[in-house]
């Protein structure tokens, strides 16, 4: 049985997961209610994937290390080896995953970094979209869905609504063979 990888994200109505400069503000400017499914999922999973930047905008903005009691990887192409929260992956993130998917666990929370979240999708790699729309239109930004992907069928599971949040919860549709 393979472990399923989790996208747990929010974006803009328009399909902004930042501005261009990174900038997150409007999301924690918005009015939510509760933890928007944060801790169910959390509590789902076993391990983080997310690149360097997104590693290190979460330690900017954190007052401690928020994933604790998880196997957290880090993509980077600068460091190596490991520190007291992460391991740092230098190889192919694709590969990387397809192995770890293999191994004996709970389910993979892709974190964030649009280039690994591009990857996942051209790779079809990822089995649970956890997509929470804020009341924002951007303009202009990083895109959640890049151009050309494939074709990626999906069952909606539920919608919620946690204050001027709409989050909505789907799973790849396993095709029939």
């Amino acid at each position: 049985m393979s472990r399923e990888v989790v996208l747990y994200i929010a974006a803009s109505l328009d399909g902004f997961i930042a501005k261009e400069d990174n900038d997150l503000q409007w999301l924690t400017d918005t009015e939510g209610e509760g933890d928007a499914g944060y801790e169910e999922m959390y509590q789902s999973i076993d391990t983080t994937i997310m690149g360097k930047k997104t590693y290190d905008y979460v330690m900017e903005n954190s007052e401690s290390f928020p994933y604790p009691g998880k196997k957290c990887y880090v993509f980077s192409n600068s460091e190596k080896g490991t520190n007291e929260y992460v391991e740092y992956v230098n190889e192919d993130v694709v590969e990387f995953t397809r192995k770890l998917k293999e191994q004996e666990g709970s389910k993979i929370w892709m974190v964030g970094g649009a280039g690994i979240l591009d990857a996942f999708i051209k790779e079809n790699l990822i089995d649970e979209y956890i997509i929470t729309v804020t009341p924002h239109i951007l303009g202009s930004g990083i895109p959640l869905f890049k151009e050309k992907n494939p074709q990626i069928n999906l069952i909606l599971i539920d919608t919620k609504r946690y204050g001027q949040f709409v989050q909505m919860h789907y799973k790849v549709k396993q095709d029939k063979k």
